[in-house]
């Protein structure tokens, strides 16, 4: 049986919107965080020259993903207290229609199946902040595109989405701490 995910918390959006950044400060103030489950895979994918990559296979990088999404998803649903995640399995679903993967019932199942609160913190594209990397390779506009194929996912299963606000991070660490209080 599948946990519920009530005390589950995702924080989403395109590429580059200040995420990750957000989290390490939330994980600073001492919120549990679970990192992007995508970076950690294109690491590792890269260190042993495998092709399960964004831009080389993405159906196979997406599939591990979804695997280290549901795992992460029943490790700390099943504990006490608050986690904040970096993207959540209902991403996927976003990132299948982003990457046109036609074969994806199972990454629809999975969503419904892994669930987490129903309010849902979406990082708006902010360019101000946006920067490529060796990770993250996708120009402004696919960072655009892929936060709409995203939030759509998201709204689509249910979820109540809240915009993060364009400020510093102290300032949208505040309006996380205040939502996530409210939620509990």
């Amino acid at each position: 049986m599948i946990p519920a995910g009530n005390n589950l918390f995702v924080v989403t959006g395109g590429p580059g919107a200040g995420k990750t950044t957000l989290l390490e400060a939330a994980a600073t103030a001492g919120y549990r965080t679970v990192p992007e489950s995508g970076r950690a895979i294109i690491r590792l994918q890269e260190a042993i020259g495998g092709r399960a990559l964004h831009y080389a296979d993405s159906a196979a990088y997406a599939e591990l993903m979804l695997d280290r999404d549901m795992q992460n998803h029943q490790l700390f649903a099943a504990s006490d207290g608050a986690f904040l995640f970096d993207r959540g399995v209902p991403d996927l679903v976003g990132y299948c229609r982003l990457v046109g993967i036609e074969d994806a019932e199972h990454f629809y199942r999975a969503a419904e199946l892994f669930c987490y609160n129903r309010k849902v913190f979406l990082a708006p594209p902010w360019r101000d902040i946006y920067v490529q990397d060796n990770q993250r390779q996708q120009d402004w506009s696919e960072a655009v595109h892929t936060f709409e194929c995203i939030a759509n996912a998201y709204s689509e299963l249910g979820y109540d989405l809240i915009e993060l606000p364009l400020a510093p991070v102290a300032e949208r660490l505040a309006f996380l701490e205040d939502e996530v209080a409210i939620a509990l």
